[in-house]
């Protein structure tokens, strides 16, 4: 599956892929419905595991959610997946921006916190919770939902979602846990950041993963795999 993630700078729908995968809040109706009329699928992008200080909804969002700031990410911080009752409507009401715009899926982003040093006492299990509500949400919607990262837990969470978004598994040599998605006839679509195409793409083709190398503020830059 050809596919195209930009998430900064002027939106460039003019590239002949089969998916867009794009900024729920930066990307309108109308761009949606443009991209969708051209033959392309269209993802939303939204952080379902962060909290961003820039969004509009950021207030909705109590201190007591809030953890750690992301490594790299100075603007975000990470949430306490466990407060389900808080966060979740926050979630469905973000899922159905989603929808009123025309979008056909949602990539849920940040899922991983509790691999990472969010400042709570996450565990697997309370993360798996959360991802599977989130994929509820998504489906209730009619939106296809894509598994980001959180590669630990992929052969259990397969089943929940439809696709499955990675960066940098052949930089870490991880690529071969995202297998269950390709044996259940799901696409993996994958991002390398600072390896060059002829490092990765000969592995990640014979895995069957839609992959590409992006600048990491996935502006309209990309340089895919050849086919």
């Amino acid at each position: 599956m050809t596919w195209q993630w930009q998430l900064s700078g002027r939106l460039d729908t003019s590239l002949d892929v089969q998916v867009y995968d794009v900024d729920l809040y930066d990307t309108s109706a109308n761009q949606v419905k443009q991209m969708q009329a051209q033959g392309k699928h269209v993802i939303c992008y939204l952080s379902a595991g962060s909290y961003e200080s820039y969004r509009p909804d950021a207030g909705q969002f109590p201190e007591s959610v809030l953890g750690r700031t992301l490594s790299g990410w100075p603007d975000e911080r990470w949430l306490d997946v466990r407060q389900l009752d808080v966060l979740l409507p926050i979630m469905e009401a973000r899922m159905d921006l989603c929808a009123q715009k025309g979008f056909d899926g949602v990539e849920p982003d940040n899922v991983d916190g509790y691999q990472n040093n969010s400042g709570f006492n996450l565990t697997a299990k309370d993360q798996a919770t959360y991802n599977r509500a989130i994929a509820r949400l998504a489906h209730e919607r009619g939106l296809a939902v894509g598994l980001k990262n959180d590669l630990d837990q992929v052969a259990a969470l397969e089943p929940y979602f439809d696709f499955a978004v990675n960066e940098q598994c052949a930089e870490y040599d991880e690529c071969g846990m995202l297998t269950p998605f390709i044996k259940a006839g799901k696409p993996v679509l994958h991002v390398e950041y600072d390896l060059p195409v002829s490092s990765f793409c000969p592995t990640t083709t014979a895995l069957g993963f839609s992959s590409m190398k992006k600048n990491l503020d996935l502006d309209a830059a990309r340089t895919p795999c050849p086919r």
